[in-house]
């Protein structure tokens, strides 16, 4: 825990970094108060969310998962970088690379998703970006939503933290509904999961 009693967190990106954005938004906020965003790692060069980082004055590194030769060599990378900011509780905020069960039941509990459906529908191995709203759309679903979930080494299989259910309308495309989806639930319940496993972690 940082001195300031706030529990540190390290969020992982693969992509824009919307959903690290809301994270910042929150913690200038206030609703992100239990812990504070220490480091951002990307899995791949270049990619917004490392600018989004760079622009918030946080930490960031980026180890690119093809360059490793196996995944434990990229666990092992990614343990020691989180390592070295004392990182108490991962976010991973759009990250598409598979973390190994080694390192999952190593950071049991602490180790937080947000995935773009109401689980169980639409998850695990697969299902990810547009493909989990284009398979709710072909599905014919009424409602779909988000969920926060701890990590294991199920893809998505961990324990829900938080859902929020969002309306699917007429005429929706899966971009179109990504977004909804995004801006209704993922942005809102994160923030607020976040918070809450911080707040827990920082009693104990």
């Amino acid at each position: 825990m940082s001195e300031c009693g706030k529990v540190k967190i390290a969020v992982l990106v693969s992509g824009g970094g919307t959903n690290l954005g809301a994270l910042i938004s929150a913690q200038n906020e206030g609703i992100l108060s239990s812990g504070e965003i220490v480091a951002v790692i990307s899995d791949r060069e270049g990619v917004y969310a490392l600018t989004r980082a760079e622009n918030a004055g946080i930490p960031h590194e980026t180890l690119v998962k093809k360059s490793f030769p196996s995944q434990q060599a990229f666990d092992d990378a990614l343990d020691k970088v989180l390592t070295k900011y004392q990182a108490e509780v991962i976010v991973l905020a759009g990250f598409l690379s598979i973390l190994g069960e080694g390192f999952t039941k190593k950071y049991d509990k602490r180790i937080i998703n947000v995935h773009p459906s109401l689980i169980p529908s639409f998850c695990g191995k697969g299902f990810y970006g547009l493909r989990v709203h284009e398979h709710a759309l072909a599905r014919g679903v009424k409602l779909t939503g988000a969920t926060v979930h701890f990590v294991n080494e199920i893809p998505d299989g961990g324990e829900i933290i938080m859902q929020k259910a969002v309306a699917v309308e007429e005429g929706d495309t899966p971009e179109v509904l990504q977004r909804r989806v995004m801006e209704q639930a993922e942005w809102i319940i994160l923030p607020l999961s976040v918070e809450k496993v911080c707040a827990d972690k920082a009693k104990k």
